[in-house]
């Protein structure tokens, strides 16, 4: 059963932003009262305050005060009023069209300084009012974690709330600004670090669940490492972290890298730096990418630290692959696919091994050739194609858990990093859609 920090856990980070808030607001603000539904006679308080937050009336400290309160009053919100509060932010301060046709107007009949006066006053114009609001929280404490949690419930609603799309592409945009890459830091994190880090590793892992607190150890035992970016304005948040494997040559199971009682390695046999797993810790940062930066900054960190590695490579799930074979019209697709509906069908070693040449075609299939666009279709695939990756080797029954198996029929995928080779090969799959293959892929791929 895998460690869940759960409620408890986000009650914790909760609990302590409204109390962090609520000391900046208590002596300089009256209580904004909106009950927690935030139903249509509350609607008119709240776009008051919110007003009265652009305004930053009576000084900064006032200000900040106004916006604390605020975001307090948010954090107190059930779900559906969370959900309205950001409909009216979307909504009601947005960009003024009349106000945009009036800028527009004086640009058209202006020149010289004038018409630059009047292109700053059109750019200012078009800036919907509620950017300055957002703005407003990052002066707070925690503020920045805050907006990261609220473009988090913007994309979940995203879908039923196409009102939404606006806001959130605004504070996405204030987002890539403010954790630009120069900014964040890298740190190790080991079994010596913070209980609150490793509960929230726990909480972030997203690929291979960590069950117990053992088996958080043994990932973070001498023979592995995990490394993580950190923003200054989230310095206990983890936006991404990556568990790597000091291995000989190239792993093949995830079930035997991460077994408890394999013995340690001796550092000095290691060849091989497998990553095994990276996880995005922050939904709120989805689509703004760190990841290709955290493996290069990590590989040269264990090259510097391990002179006799030889070669760094993922051993990495193929999360689609299932899901597009039972889409598949040949029939061969669709007879595969209706032995993997048969109960404990890789238990039974004749008809496992009966399946593993086809299957492991239609998984080289799909991986360097299905494609959505010029990217690859399988989203692991095209994070590590586009990051310069070689398609090295597939494994067959690499992940036998509930979730590998239900996935991709158990199978993974070795994406190796040649360092002098990866910026040719990231040139070509983003410009021309060719996927670097080595030859065990690509005679997997020359099959009829």
């Amino acid at each position: 059963m895998a460690v869940q920090p759960g409620s408890s856990f986000l009650d914790r980070t909760m609990q302590h932003l409204r109390k962090v808030w609520h000391g900046i607001g208590d002596s300089r603000s009256d209580d904004i009262e909106l009950r927690p539904d935030l139903p249509d006679e509350d609607l008119p308080v709240l776009n008051d305050w919110l007003r009265a937050c652009l305004k930053a009336e009576g000084g900064e400290i006032a200000a900040r005060a106004r916006t604390a309160k605020l975001g307090e009053a948010y954090l107190l919100l059930d779900d559906n009023g969370r959900r309205r509060f950001l409909l009216q932010l979307a909504e009601q301060f947005d960009c003024d069209d009349q106000a945009i046709e009036q800028a527009i107007d004086g640009w058209r009949g202006s020149v010289g300084l004038e018409r630059q006066q009047a292109r700053q006053q059109l750019q200012r114009t078009l800036e919907p009012s509620r950017l300055q609001l957002l703005r407003q929280f990052t002066e707070l404490p925690e503020g920045v974690k805050f907006l990261v949690d609220m473009r988090a419930e913007m994309l979940r609603l995203r879908k039923a709330e196409p009102a939404l799309a606006a806001l959130e592409a605004d504070l996405k945009r204030l987002l890539i600004h403010w954790f630009d890459i120069g900014l964040l830091r890298l740190e190790q994190i080991s079994w010596h670090s913070s209980a609150e880090l490793l509960e929230k590793l726990i909480a972030y892992e997203a690929v291979h669940a960590i069950q117990s607190w053992e088996d958080l150890k043994n990932r973070l035992d001498s023979d592995r490492r995990c490394f993580a970016f950190f923003h200054p304005n989230m310095p206990g948040e983890p936006l991404i972290f990556v568990e790597v494997a000091l291995v000989n040559g190239l792993a093949t199971s995830v079930q035997a890298l991460l077994d408890e009682d394999a013995p340690i390695l001796d550092l000095h046999q290691a060849d091989t730096a497998i990553f095994y797993s990276i996880s995005n810790a922050q939904p709120g940062l989805a689509g703004i990418s760190f990841g290709n930066f955290l493996i290069k900054r990590v590989v040269g960190l264990l090259q510097r630290e391990f002179s006799n590695l030889q070669q760094f490579a993922t051993l990495s799930p193929v999360p689609g692959f299932s899901r597009w074979l039972a889409v598949q019209e040949d029939d061969s697709c669709k007879a595969l696919h209706s032995q993997l509906v048969l109960p404990h069908w890789w238990q039974d070693a004749d008809l496992a091994e009966s399946l593993r040449g086809p299957l492991m075609q239609q998984a080289a299939r799909y991986l360097a050739q299905a494609r959505r666009g010029q990217r690859a279709l399988d989203p692991v695939a095209h994070f590590h194609l586009s990051n310069g990756a070689e398609m090295a080797q597939l494994n067959w029954l690499a992940d036998c858990s509930e979730k590998g198996l239900q996935q991709s029929a158990g199978l993974m995928v070795n994406y190796r990093y040649q360092l002098v080779q990866v910026e040719q090969n990231s040139e070509r799959y983003l410009n021309h859609g060719e996927v670097c293959t080595s030859t065990l892929v690509s005679a997997l791929l020359a099959r009829p």
